[in-house]
């Protein structure tokens, strides 16, 4: 027996929830009329897929911290990937520690149950609570600070686990890439099994990474019938999918399996450099050379512009008394972000003519709670298949990257439960899985939740 067991034999219903990170609901449509999935497809079968949307920005980060916690960014307050900090020209990675809003399992261990959580997206550093948690993406390493309880470490050594995959690897090969994220799904589900063989549980929340990092890298090779790709990407599935039967099998007959993920997926047809563009018109000027700047160094924002963009799509007006450097009257405010919000919805791709940006957001529109105010001006809701970038400066405002082939998408995310008796509600969204999860184990679903529900 290894250091992971702390099997009980109770009866009781429990919640597995597997994420497939960046799965569409349309592909899994598509995996299963070719065959491909039968195991996810006999719990479509007997259950329920529905498509759901993500959230604004639909970064991993921002998406699953609102699966989790099932309210909107201006009450977790994870808003991207990086942030800044006001009236600094100082950005921060947002950490677990950023987050503002209880999560599901945090909740479930103030209501006595146990919870096993490996890989959520901002999850570092764990934080102490009823069960078990590994970190995934953004922890930079195994240690005391990306596992609870620490004593688990030795193990998860020994088997080789690896938090994410390298991709370095596959920006430079995809032979390397493919190879890579072959290497860490494996180690990812042999942790899986071993903790739904060996752990007590009530709630069991488990995120496969690769099928994100698959498709960033292989979407377009997959759509585009790639005779070399496309089987490759094809395999991942049937691999997650025999993983799905043997979780299956691992569970008791009163359980429910969720498999869910945070945003879909598409193909790119070109990256947009938004600061790139905001130049161009006039409203972003540099201190000094920008062609050598690498990251996102705000000191480069002249005190003349009146905005910027940090990724993957968020415009920040260089408001004077909050921007270090702001140019931008609070009387001016208004006006200036209006006219931000025709010209991001005016931006065309000069090749064909379309529209880039589908919709610009100005955060209250999209956004409630107590902090609103940390959110970015504007939020931009690109066109599928235009990838919107925040670097300080390109020498272009689109490029076409040949090894990045895939984005991520706000519609067509999915959700698939092995319950038939699943709310026929018009429209599905993340903030709906916590409050979901929490009443099929009877604990208390707090009215501050956004979501609802799904079960009758």
């Amino acid at each position: 027996m290894s250091g992971f067991s702390t099997m009980s034999g109770s009866d009781t219903s429990r919640v597995c929830l597997i994420g497939l990170d960046g799965a569409p609901h349309s592909l899994l449509l598509r995996l299963i009329q070719e065959g491909i999935i039968p195991n996810i497809a006999e719990i479509v079968r007997q259950g329920t897929l529905r498509s759901m949307t993500s959230v604004h920005p639909w970064v991993s980060s921002v998406a699953w911290t609102t699966l989790s916690t099932g309210v909107n960014p201006a009450k977790h307050n994870i808003f991207g990937f990086i942030d800044r900090v006001p009236n600094t020209h100082q950005v921060f990675i947002p950490l677990n520690t950023h987050r503002r809003s209880p999560t599901i399992w945090e909740r479930l261990s103030d209501a006595g149950k146990r919870s096993v959580i490996v890989n959520n997206p901002l999850s570092y550093p764990v934080k102490p609570f009823n069960g078990i948690e590994i970190a995934g993406f953004l922890a930079p390493k195994l240690d005391s600070r990306s596992v609870y309880p620490s004593s688990l470490l030795p193990q998860l050594e020994k088997m080789g686990y690896r938090i994410d995959t390298d991709a370095h690897l596959a920006r430079k090969s995809r032979d390397e890439g493919m190879a890579d994220i072959l290497d860490v799904l494996e180690k990812r589900l042999d942790l899986l099994f071993q903790l739904l063989r060996e752990q007590r549980w009530d709630y069991f929340q488990f995120v496969i990474m690769e099928t994100d990092r698959l498709h960033h890298f292989f979407f377009k090779q997959m759509e585009e019938g790639d005779p070399v790709w496309k089987p490759a990407f094809y395999d991942i599935y049937r691999r997650i999918d025999s993983a799905i039967a043997r979780v299956r099998e691992l569970l008791r007959p009163k359980d429910t399996l969720i498999l869910v993920s945070d945003h879909g997926f598409c193909s790119i047809q070109k990256e947009v450099y938004l600061n790139a563009a905001l130049a161009d018109a006039g409203y972003l000027n540099y201190t000094g050379d920008p062609t050598n700047v690498r990251g996102p160094k705000l000191e480069i924002v002249a005190p003349s512009s009146k905005a910027f963009v940090i990724d993957p799509g968020r415009i920040v007006i260089n408001l004077k008394g909050r921007e270090k450097t702001g140019s931008v009257s609070p009387s001016d405010y208004e006006r200036i972000r209006s006219e931000l919000v025709e010209w991001a919805e005016t931006l065309k791709d000069p090749d064909t003519g379309n529209r880039v940006i589908e919709r610009a957001y100005r955060r209250e529109e999209i956004y409630s709670g107590p902090f609103l105010e940390s959110a970015a001006d504007l939020i931009l809701s690109p066109v599928n298949g235009y990838d919107p970038k925040g670097a300080l400066w390109r020498p272009t405002i689109f490029h076409q990257d040949e090894m990045m082939v895939g984005m991520h998408t706000f519609d067509d995310a999915m959700l698939c439960i092995s319950r038939s008796d699943i709310v026929a509600q018009a429209e599905v969204a993340l903030e709906d899985i916590a409050p979901t999860v929490l009443q099929l184990l009877g604990a208390p679903t707090p009215p501050e939740l956004d979501g609802k529900s799904l079960v009758q």
